[in-house]
């Protein structure tokens, strides 16, 4: 490996290669690591860097991304190149004008958005969400580390809001080039109908490309947990909060609210748990927010699933608790480290 680096070194110094250093940083750091060190203590051991950290996440989703492919054939591979195409114009861009390097975020936003959307959408629609996201959910920011919201999720309601019709009849039943109208949350709200739930674990239910496997998602979300990419405090406190609020809520209102293990099961409830409740930009960083945070997200889906107009209630309550995430934080280091007060 370390030869293979001298030789992309001199590779890159030659020709047109000069002027387009901030990609070719990009490509060494995520394939070689970073070549900085530390001038004084600490030093690390290895020199992993924000790049293989997202690889990490990377690989945790590849279990979705494969089950998509399988599922809906060559659209999911059309909608996720269109995805870090039109988003990787966008952060070059933006790299170009700041003078910096390109941001290593896209890398997990430009696989997260496809797996998010109905396998059936208009390539345009796909290329214009994720440019949108990327620009008005974390660019506007300042790049990845500032943005306060999740840019795949900015760029899912954008699209669900903009284009109401396309999102509501492009769904299509894995396997099989049929078009349905019809997810699980829908077919519940109007006849309180529930799917085998086996079906809705291997993902032969319709519904977003990445969400319908959810044994994948379940595996790629404990290997970013027992990685620590991830913090479980999270997902666990949002996964259980939905299960006692449905639990409460089906109890009285069985025809508004559905019980916890289909609600559980369906919808993109677990792969926003496991990929995009955990992100550390937007999520809090102190352990009691972590849970706050869970908690509330699950209250909000379970609210929003059963008395919204939108069946889903996963995408709205993480950018709900988003824009929470600062106040929660501000509220638990308050309240944890109170100033003395000094008698006189």
């Amino acid at each position: 490996m370390k030869n293979l680096g001298i030789k992309y070194d001199r590779l890159v110094k030659i020709g047109l290669l000069k002027h387009f250093k901030i990609i070719t940083n990009t490509i060494e750091g995520i394939v070689f690591g970073t070549a900085e060190v530390t001038r004084g203590a600490p030093h690390f051991v290895d020199h992993i860097e924000i790049k293989r950290f997202m690889s990490a996440a990377i690989v945790a989703l590849v279990p979705s991304a494969a089950a998509a492919i399988y599922y809906f054939g060559l659209r999911a591979v059309e909608m996720i190149l269109v995805s870090y195409i039109a988003g990787g114009i966008v952060e070059v861009l933006f790299a170009l004008v700041r003078k910096k390097e390109i941001e290593e975020g896209f890398l997990v936003t430009g696989l997260i958005f496809p797996l998010v959307l109905p396998p059936s959408i208009p390539l345009w629609v796909v290329a214009v969400g994720v440019m949108f996201g990327t620009i008005f959910g974390k660019e506007i920011f300042g790049g990845t580390g500032r943005n306060i919201f999740n840019p795949a999720l900015v760029g899912r309601l954008f699209i669900t809001i903009g284009f109401p019709e396309i999102m509501t009849t492009a769904w299509r039943v894995p396997l099989t080039d049929a078009i349905t109208t019809a997810t699980p949350l829908v077919v519940y709200k109007s006849s309180q109908t529930i799917p085998d739930y086996l079906s809705l674990l291997i993902g032969t239910t319709a519904g977003s490309m990445g969400e319908t496997f959810r044994i994948g998602i379940i595996l790629g979300g404990l290997f970013l947990m027992f990685t620590r990419v991830s913090n479980w405090r999270i997902p666990i406190s949002y996964l259980l909060s939905v299960l006692l609020f449905s639990w409460i809520g089906s109890s009285f209102l069985p025809a508004k609210i559905a019980p916890p293990l289909f609600q559980l099961l369906s919808g993109g409830l677990l792969f926003g748990a496991m990929f995009m409740a955990t992100d550390p930009v937007t999520s809090p960083y102190t352990k009691p927010g972590k849970f706050i945070f869970g908690i509330m997200a699950g209250f909000f889906t379970v609210l929003i699933r059963a008395f919204s107009g939108f069946t889903e209630g996963v995408m709205f309550s993480i950018v709900l608790m988003n824009g929470f995430t600062p106040l929660i934080d501000h509220i638990v280091i308050s309240i944890k480290y109170r100033p003395e007060k000094y008698e006189r």
